[in-house]
């Protein structure tokens, strides 16, 4: 009874054990109530017949008299035992012919001197017996009582009959219910199995099984979602090894460089200053492009483990803007793109980390001056209002196509334009936007251009501060 299909089972066979027996002890209480109650109505008419006919044809006389002449109309018309007593309830006609030893008057017949009819249930000469009595009475006045008694053995005998037939029937109830029981445990634990199976295949490494879904309930929602689960690990190795794979690329071309002029500049006889100086500032400048990258890996994984914490102070926007502006304008001036900066004299400060701020802004502005080609231009504009910051990066780039939309916040993922990189500064982005209570959104069509919104509020209230 460990497994599931044994304890469904026990529990559905336990419930309608029950239910069987609850219901069977209602029913034979019912029959035992019927046959009785019919019993008792036929004593209970017969009896009251005779009492009326007394009354009405035979109080003139004595009830001694009445029983020395009259008797048969007392106990002729009945199939059952009659008695008759007097008003002190001692028996002084028994139609068996046998007048009991004088003992307390039972129930019934106490009943029927009190001017009520009396019902009783006992043993009576090792038989079990139901005895109605009922008051006689002359010109008024309880003179005796007539009982009538009849065995309940034949009533019992057909009750237990009846009882066994309910056993057995409950019984093959049982029996049948438990078989459907191991039958409709078997519908939900095959394809629980099933799901079970496909699981620890995923489990093990084999995300290309899949789960059949057989219905559409709760176990067919797990086989969706273990399917959901296996294309969405599928779809983030896949990022994941393009991300190695350009990362990899990426660090290779300025190590080639580094070691390539570090090799260049061991020769004696390209050691003269102009070459020297050369191979310096080249190595200089990959080894910060080294530094950028390890930097912005870095990054990447604390904001995944969530080991980012925001530097919270007021931050003057218009001066981190105006910085901004003098960083990126001399390589937009060197690729021949305009680049402008807009944002009103009077933008107020915001309470936020100036560092992530740069951050998120050089980000996305570097990704529109990628992707921008010579004679194109780039804007960044600034505005606020309702407490609000609404901060707009436009270009007339080559644009996302459509189906890359939804994909370029997402972790490692690169796009197909000559400009991607290594698929983890938009992710860095959201993530910082999402850590400030904004929102970043992003609308672009090919051949026209990109529009990045960043929308952020005026205090930012890290969990940790």
């Amino acid at each position: 009874m460990k497994g599931i299909k044994g304890r469904l089972t026990a529990n559905f066979i336990a419930v309608i054990l029950i239910s069987v027996i609850i219901l069977e002890v209602l029913l034979i209480y019912t029959v035992r109530q019927n046959y009785y109650g019919s019993l008792s109505g036929n004593l209970t008419n017969q009896v009251r017949i005779s009492a009326d006919m007394y009354s009405k044809y035979y109080s003139d006389a004595s009830l001694e008299e009445n029983i020395l002449y009259n008797v048969d109309a007392f106990w002729n018309q009945s199939d059952a035992r009659v008695e008759i007593t007097d008003a002190r309830g001692n028996i002084i006609m028994d139609s068996l012919g046998v007048i009991p030893s004088s003992s307390e008057p039972k129930y019934d017949v106490l009943a029927a001197l009190e001017d009520r009819q009396g019902e009783w249930v006992g043993t009576m000469s090792g038989s079990k017996v139901m005895a109605v009595a009922y008051p006689l009475k002359s010109g008024g006045e309880i003179v005796g009582a007539l009982r009538l008694i009849a065995s309940a053995d034949a009533i019992d005998k057909e009750i237990f009959a009846t009882m066994r037939i309910f056993i057995a029937i409950g019984f093959f109830v049982v029996l049948a219910v438990g078989l459907l029981g191991i039958f409709l445990a078997n519908t939900i634990l095959v394809p629980l199995k099933e799901v079970t199976t496909a699981a620890e295949g995923m489990a093990a490494g084999n995300f290309q099984i899949r789960s059949r879904k057989k219905r559409n309930d709760e176990i067919g929602k797990l086989s969706d979602t273990l399917n959901y689960m296996a294309d969405e690990i599928i779809k983030k190795e896949a990022l994941k090894n393009d991300f190695i794979s350009s990362v990899s690329h990426e660090l290779r071309t300025p190590l080639t460089s580094i070691f390539g002029w570090a090799v260049t500049l061991q020769s004696k006889e390209l050691q003269n200053k102009e070459t020297l100086n050369d191979g310096l500032s080249i190595i200089a400048g990959e080894s910060e492009r080294l530094t950028q990258m390890v930097e912005e890996l870095l990054d990447f994984s604390k904001f995944t483990t969530g080991g980012i914490k925001l530097k919270c102070k007021n931050v003057n926007l218009s001066r981190l803007l105006f910085y901004i502006s003098k960083q990126l304008s001399p390589r937009a001036e060197r690729e021949n793109i305009e680049f402008s900066v807009a944002y009103p004299e009077d933008l107020p400060d915001i309470l936020s980390d100036a560092n992530r701020l740069k951050q998120l802004f050089i980000n996305i502005l570097d990704n529109a001056l990628n992707f921008t080609e010579a004679g194109g231009n780039v804007s960044f504009q600034a505005k606020y209002s309702g407490n609000i910051f609404t901060f707009t990066i436009t270009d007339n780039g080559c644009g996302i196509p459509a189906d890359e939309l939804p994909l370029v916040k997402e972790k490692f993922y690169k796009g197909g334009g000559a400009g991607s990189k290594n698929g983890i500064g938009l992710s860095i982005c959201d993530e910082i936007v999402s850590l400030m209570g904004g929102c970043l959104l992003i609308k672009s069509e090919v051949g026209k251009g990109t529009a990045v919104t960043v929308k952020l509020p005026k205090e930012v209230f890290p969990n940790d501060q």
